[in-house]
C-alpha cells in the first residue's frame, strides 16, 4: 500500500489552490498514490491588519509551516516562491518548483487603466513594499496606503473604496478564476516582479529521500534555474522586509537573462542591474547581479532602509 502524504498548507482560497493542484500532479504522477492537505495558521495570516514588515516580514507565511515539516507532522510543504524566507530553515530544501506560471502584475482600479492615467494623489492600496515603490518610482504624487488581506479581500477593499487602485499578482488571479478583475497588466519593464512571484515550492526535508523522489517528476527544471538565479540575487543582497527588491530570470535557449533592481521606498532612488549567461551558471549569475548593485548603491544605501 502507498503510504500516506500529508501536505502542508496555508488555508487561504489561493493557498489551498496551490496545494490542491500539486496533490493533483501527485495523483496524476504516482496512481495510487494517498494524498492528503493538512491546514496551518501562520503568523501572517494571525497579523490581520498591521503591516507584516513590522513583524518580520519575510517567512511570516511559512514558518509554522516549516516547522511541522520539521517535526515529521507532513511530509511536503506547498508555498509561494516568493513567500520563502532568503535562507531556508536548516534541514529543508526545495524539492520541487512546479512551471511557472505568469510572472507579471495587475493593476487593478475602477477609476483609471493604467497607473499613469490615475488622478493626481490617488491612494494606491498594497501591502508590498516592492509594488509601492515601483508605482512611486512612476508618479511620484500617488499615495501608497496599506492593503493587507487575501486576493479576495483586497478585491472587496477596493469595491469599498478604501483605495483608488490596487496591484495584484496576474498569477494569483488566474488560478483562482479572478483575471476579469484585472484593469490592466503590467509589462515587467513598468513593473518588475518579486523574487519567485508566479512559482509555487514544494519543500521537504533533505533527509526524507522517498518523498524528495517521489517529487521529483513534477520539477520543471527551467522554473527551477530561473527562480535559483533570483534567489541567488535576493540572497547576495541580504534583502529584508523593509527593501523594495525586485528581480526576474527569463531563460531562452539554454541563455538566462536577469534584471534586478533595488530602490528607496519612496521610489526616489533605484538602482537597476541586468546581466546575460549560461543557465547552467545560474546562482553565480544571480550572486554577481547582487553584487554589482551593491557596488552601484554603496555600502549605506540597504544599511539606510532597516
Amino acid at each position: 500500500m502507498p503510504r500516506q502524504l500529508l501536505i502542508g498548507t496555508r488555508g487561504s482560497p489561493l493557498a489551498l489552490w496551490q496545494a490542491r493542484h500539486v496533490a493533483a500532479r501527485l495523483l496524476e504522477a504516482q496512481g495510487g498514490a494517498d494524498v492528503e492537505l493538512r491546514v496551518i495558521t501562520t503568523s501572517g495570516d494571525r497579523i490581520a491588519d498591521k503591516p507584516l514588515r513590522d513583524f518580520g516580514g519575510k517567512g511570516l507565511f511559512t514558518k509554522e509551516i516549516d516547522e511541522a515539516l520539521l517535526r515529521g507532522e507532513v511530509a511536503l510543504a506547498v508555498h509561494s516562491m516568493k513567500d520563502l524566507p532568503t535562507a531556508l530553515p536548516d534541514a529543508l530544501c526545495i524539492a520541487a518548483v512546479l512551471p511557472r506560471a505568469d510572472v507579471r502584475d495587475a493593476f487593478i482600479s475602477p477609476k483609471a487603466s493604467s497607473i499613469m492615467e490615475l488622478p493626481r494623489a490617488a491612494a494606491v492600496g498594497t501591502s508590498s513594499l516592492r509594488r509601492g515603490a515601483q508605482v512611486k518610482r512612476l508618479r511620484p504624487d500617488l499615495r501608497v496606503v496599506d492593503f493587507r488581506g487575501n486576493v479576495e479581500t483586497r478585491l472587496r477593499k477596493l469595491n469599498e473604496g478604501a483605495a483608488d487602485a490596487t496591484l495584484l499578482a496576474m498569477a494569483g488571479l488566474d488560478r483562482l478564476g479572478l483575471a476579469s478583475h484585472a484593469t490592466s497588466v503590467l509589462s515587467t519593464d513598468e513593473m518588475l516582479p518579486a523574487v519567485g512571484q508566479g512559482a509555487i515550492a514544494i519543500l521537504s526535508r533533505e533527509d526524507d529521500v522517498e518523498t524528495r523522489a517521489q517529487l521529483t517528476v513534477l520539477n520543471d527544471p527551467v522554473s527551477a534555474t530561473a527562480v535559483a538565479c533570483e534567489r541567488a540575487f535576493l540572497g547576495r543582497l541580504d534583502g529584508s522586509c523593509r527593501t523594495p527588491i525586485a528581480g526576474l530570470a527569463e531563460i531562452e535557449g539554454g541563455r538566462l537573462n536577469f534584471r534586478g533592481l533595488i530602490l528607496t521606498p519612496d521610489g526616489a532612488e533605484w538602482h537597476a542591474v541586468e546581466m546575460t549567461g549560461a543557465a547552467e551558471e545560474a546562482r553565480q549569475l544571480g550572486a554577481e547581479a547582487g553584487q554589482d548593485l551593491l557596488a552601484r548603491a554603496g555600502p549605506n544605501f540597504l544599511a539606510s532602509l532597516n
